[in-house]
């Protein structure tokens, strides 16, 4: 037989603290800072961090909730769902390089989404003798030790930095923050190696008020004068967003200019809710469709907002003659090698604050009552047909058919004031924000990249954040198995905070097709059966879920289950407080 140690009965044995170690400051600072939450991937390099976690529970000193996440892309997906309904960065503990690595196109999420997060790694020891507490005493610490940790994710980062030494880690915490916060906005790395974790140090009190976020940007005066006037005098002006609702209140001031003074407003590629749709103003929303936007061809004057992609000039472009305006809290787009729209006023500004500005400054300008009369009404006729055109889309298909408009016009009754959407359709965006036609600002996000998989993890931030509210995740089949829905689905039930999953099912990658054909119409690839895209049969997406988290699923495959489905699916979520995955069988993507 084998033989084993004999038991230890840890509960006869008295803890001895370790004295206020580097990582107890750490974890006070953030707490001074305001993270509610660790999404927690520990490893070897933790042991001073779980030591003072433990202890501080033991002690009852505040620390921040530790959310266990067996994958660390869902980690960091989780503290982005969590800061895009919150306003605050949370923080994400990954072990060295390798976790660093296993963050994957989540770090490019929180990028180019301007969130922010605060994300820790250990690093290997850099003693091998013991020479200080935490020294190296596993093989991994020699094969986890690489030339430059930091660089994996630099391109990223808004800052980046290695803590050295635990007696100015508090500062050191808040200068990440600082930056994070700071316009634009975006996730931060700190990295520290177990030595330095484990020093002792005095507890050093840092005010974070110290290390506050830079203030909004304004517009310089004559620049509010000029476009209030501009603005005030075009015919058909029309504003063109992205992601100037991720701020609720700039979605207000934007309401406020545009429905007295009948301006038109196009969202490009919306990553949140930039005016209610319901609003006669709105004119829409462009994706990758390959047509020519009819509002943007007919304005001359077009004001872009916080956008990074207000049109695809290949097929949509404004007219040549169009005045362009361009305010964005990253005018330079500091991350894109390319870019450039043909703008002549530039300024990097925080949209609720410039939008206020121009605001107060109609009060200097003449305005023709009847001219904006006119194009209000111009607007309003638009917004109308629009509407009428949708609404034909959404009707149930006889054949049984399950289409995305009938299922989004169909969830969309059941989208109130308390219920958030999170949207990674991915070819059937434009579906989801059409039929689903959110009124609220913050009522529907998606992750402001261009990594899958976001929807899962963002779900439990997103519940963790706002507790009270319904969330529903819509993912496409491919989205949904970039995920990591088994982590996704026992952290749901783990931590308590089911949604409702709805899987869009064309069984494969639909946009490499999509992309393919609008290069090669006619090419080999648009008369195969078969291009490699395929997940056909498709995995059990449902039972995959309901194995790693008992969530209730069903599968759809007729129209006439939809409605039906939809609503026990919420039922389960409400009431059983279970996670629910609802498997949407769609046309076949070959087809």
């Amino acid at each position: 037989m084998d033989w084993s140690p004999p038991a230890q009965d840890r509960r006869a044995e008295r803890p001895t603290g370790a004295g206020h170690t580097a990582s107890a400051a750490f974890l006070d600072a953030l707490v001074a800072a305001g993270v509610e939450f660790i999404f927690a991937n520990f490893g070897s390099d933790h042991p001073a961090l779980v030591e003072a976690l433990a202890e501080a529970q033991a002690l009852g000193r505040p620390v921040p909730k530790v959310i266990t996440c067996p994958n660390e892309m869902v980690a960091l997906t989780a503290a982005q769902g969590h800061a895009q309904v919150s306003g605050r960065a949370q923080a994400v503990f990954v072990h060295v390089e390798c976790g660093t690595q296993s963050l994957a196109g989540a770090v490019h999420n929180v990028d180019k989404g301007r969130v922010p997060v605060l994300i820790f790694a250990g690093a290997s020891p850099f003693t091998q003798l013991g020479e200080i507490k935490g020294s190296r005493n596993e093989f991994i610490q020699w094969i986890q030790d690489v030339h430059d940790q930091r660089g994996i994710v630099r391109g990223y980062m808004r800052y980046d930095a290695e803590l050295r030494t635990g007696r100015n880690i508090a500062q050191m915490v808040h200068r990440a923050m600082q930056f994070a916060h700071s316009d634009p906005k975006g996730p931060v790395y700190l990295m520290g190696a177990r030595e330095v974790m484990e020093e002792e140090v005095q507890p050093q009190p840092v005010d974070p008020a110290d290390f506050a976020p830079i203030g909004p940007a304004a517009l310089p005066p004559d620049a509010v004068h000029a476009l209030a006037t501009d603005l005030a005098n075009a015919r058909r002006p029309l504003i063109v967003t992205s992601y100037l609702g991720r701020n609720p209140k700039a979605v207000a001031e934007l309401q406020r200019l545009v429905d007295p003074l009948g301006i038109g407003v196009l969202d490009s590629v919306p990553n949140a809710v930039n005016l209610p749709h319901d609003n006669p103003m709105y004119q829409g929303c462009q994706w990758n469709e390959p047509r020519q936007n009819e509002a943007l061809a007919e304005a001359d004057l077009v004001l872009v907002i916080d956008s990074d992609v207000p049109w695809i000039p290949t097929v949509s472009r404004p007219a040549p003659g169009a005045r362009i305006w361009h305010l964005d809290v990253d005018p330079l787009k500091q991350q894109m090698p390319l870019w450039s729209i043909p703008a002549k006023r530039v300024f990097r500004v925080h949209a609720e604050t410039a939008l206020a500005q121009i605001n107060a400054g109609l009060a200097r300008v003449r305005l023709d009552i009847a001219a904006i009369g006119e194009r209000r009404a111009y607007h309003s006729e638009r917004h109308a047909r629009r509407k009428a055109a949708l609404q034909c889309l959404e009707q149930k298909p006889s054949d049984g058919t399950i289409t995305p408009e009938y299922v989004m016009a169909t969830l969309r009754r059941h989208v109130d004031a308390g219920t958030l959407v999170l949207n990674e359709g991915i070819t059937n965006y434009p579906a989801v924000c059409n039929h689903i036609a959110p009124t609220r600002p913050g009522q529907m996000l998606n992750s402001g990249g261009g990594n899958l998989g976001w929807n899962g993890g963002a779900a439990i931030g997103a519940k963790l954040a706002a507790p009270s509210k319904t969330v529903i995740a819509i993912t496409g089949d491919g989205s949904y198995m970039f995920s990591q829905p088994s982590t996704v689905h026992w952290m749901a039930r783990q931590y308590g905070t089911p949604f409702l999953q709805v899987v869009l099912n064309n069984r494969g990658w639909k946009a490499p097709r999509f992309s393919t054909l609008a290069v090669h119409p006619s090419g080999y690839a648009a008369a195969a059966g078969d291009i490699g895209v395929a997940f056909d049969p498709p995995p059990d997406y449902g039972g995959i879920a309901a194995a790693a988290g008992g969530a209730y699923t069903r599968k759809l495959t007729h129209a006439d289950e939809v409605e039906a489905g939809i609503a026990e699916a919420l039922r389960v979520v409400k009431e059983e407080r279970r996670a629910a995955v609802l498997d949407v069988w769609l046309p076949h993507l070959m087809e």
